[in-house]
C-alpha cells in the first residue's frame, strides 16, 4: 500500500502542532504540507523549536490546491471556517479530517444556536461523528469526519454503557471536568497568562459551554430518548489532559457489579480504553501523551449515585491521536497505527 498522503491546515496551534508529531512518525503516511496563514511563509521550525530538524514551511492555507496533492486534509480551525471551504469538489477529490466543531452536530439548528451560521448544510448530513470506538463501522468508507472535542470523548465515552444499558436516572447526569490550558488554544487571553491561571482552579463558561450539546446529541443517540444533562468545565494549572468527574442516580438495584459488567461488554475489547480495578480511578499523568482513555467507577451506596471518573490527553486522544486513529479507520489499516504510544512519564 502506498503511503497515504496528509496535509494539516491550522498547523501552528497546539491540536495541529500535535499531528505534525504524530504524522512525523506514521508508519504509512507522509506529510506533504503544513499550513498556516498566520505564519505562511515562514520555517515551522521558527514556530516550534522541537521542529529544528526539519525544513518544512508553513504554506498558505488554500485547501483547493492541498486537495490536489492529498489524501486527506486535517483541518484544525475555527469554529465556522471549515464549513465555509469544504464543498462536493473538495470532497470529490480527498477526506476531510475536521478538529473543529462545524460537523459534529447533525442538527444544524443546534449547531447554530450555540455556534455560528453554518455554510455547507449539503455535507453535514453526510459527516460521521468520529468516536471511533463507538462509531468505526459508520467511519468506514466516509468521505469526512467530525473529530470529537476534547470534553466531549472523555465525558461521552465515561458515561456511555451506563447510558446505553438503562442503569441510570438520564435526568441526574452532572459532568463536572477539568482541563489543562491548551484546552484554550495558542491565542494568547489574559486568563492563560501564568499569573492569572498559575496556583488557581476556576470554572469558566458555566451553564454554556460549547461542548454540551455534543455530549447531549450522542449520549441521546445512545438512550433513545432526548438527555440534556449539566457540564461544567474548569481550567487547571497545567499543560495537558482531561479528567471528568460524572455523577447520575443509578435505578433500583443496579451494583458495582452490574455497572462492571456494563464497561466490560462495550469495552474489554477496546485497546485505547483501560478500565481501572475497583477502588482504583484515573489520574491525567497516567494517559500524557498517548491515547488511552482511563475509565473508572462505583456505586456510592449512600447516596445511591453512580461515579464515574475518566480521563485522556486533550491535545491526544481529545484531538489529533483521535484524528489520526479516524484516518487509520477511513484508510483500513489498524487503527492503532501511529498512535499507539505508551503515555509518557514523568513530563
Amino acid at each position: 500500500m502506498d503511503k497515504i498522503k496528509a496535509g494539516i491546515i491550522g498547523a501552528t496551534g497546539y491540536a495541529g502542532q500535535e499531528l505534525v508529531r504524530i504524522l512525523l512518525g506514521h508508519p504509512m503516511c507522509e506529510l506533504v504540507s503544513v499550513c498556516s496563514r498566520s505564519y505562511a511563509g515562514k520555517p515551522y521550525s521558527e514556530v516550534y523549536s522541537n521542529y529544528s530538524h526539519l525544513d518544512y514551511i508553513c504554506e498558505e492555507d488554500d485547501i483547493e490546491a492541498l486537495a490536489d496533492k492529498c489524501d486527506v486534509i486535517f483541518l484544525a480551525l475555527p469554529h465556522g471556517v471549515t464549513s465555509q471551504r469544504v464543498n462536493e469538489g473538495i470532497l470529490s477529490k480527498c477526506k476531510i479530517i475536521d478538529l473543529g466543531a462545524d460537523f459534529r452536530l447533525q442538527d444544524v439548528e443546534v449547531y447554530e444556536s450555540w455556534y455560528t451560521e453554518h455554510h455547507s448544510k449539503d455535507i453535514l448530513k453526510e459527516a460521521v461523528y468520529g468516536l471511533c470506538e463507538l462509531n468505526r463501522d459508520k467511519i468506514k468508507g466516509k468521505r469526512i469526519i467530525g473529530n470529537p472535542g476534547c470534553y466531549t470523548t472523555c465525558s461521552i465515552l465515561s458515561l456511555y454503557p451506563l447510558v446505553k444499558e438503562g442503569l441510570i436516572d438520564n435526568k441526574s447526569i452532572i459532568i463536572d471536568a477539568k482541563s489543562g490550558a491548551t484546552g484554550a488554544g495558542r491565542g494568547l487571553s489574559l486568563g492563560n497568562h501564568y499569573c492569572e491561571l498559575n496556583e488557581s482552579v476556576k470554572a469558566y463558561k458555566v451553564a454554556n459551554h460549547r461542548h454540551t450539546p455534543e455530549i447531549e446529541e450522542q449520549l441521546s443517540y445512545a438512550a433513545g430518548e432526548k438527555i440534556v444533562l449539566s457540564f461544567t468545565p474548569h481550567l487547571m494549572p497545567m499543560d495537558r489532559g482531561i479528567l471528568a468527574t460524572c455523577y447520575a442516580t443509578v435505578k433500583e438495584g443496579v451494583t458495582y457489579e452490574d455497572m462492571e459488567k456494563a464497561y466490560k461488554k462495550y469495552y474489554e475489547n477496546e485497546y485505547f480504553i483501560r478500565l481501572c480495578a475497583k477502588g482504583s480511578f484515573p489520574e491525567t499523568k497516567w494517559v500524557k501523551g498517548s491515547n488511552f482513555v482511563d475509565i473508572g467507577f462505583t456505586v456510592d451506596e449512600r447516596t445511591k449515585r453512580a461515579i464515574v471518573i475518566g480521563a485522556i490527553d486533550n491535545l491526544y486522544k481529545g484531538a489529533a491521536g483521535q484524528a489520526v486513529q479516524n484516518m487509520n479507520i477511513l484508510f483500513d489499516i489498524d487503527e492503532r497505527t501511529g498512535i499507539n504510544a505508551v503515555p509518557i512519564f514523568p513530563a
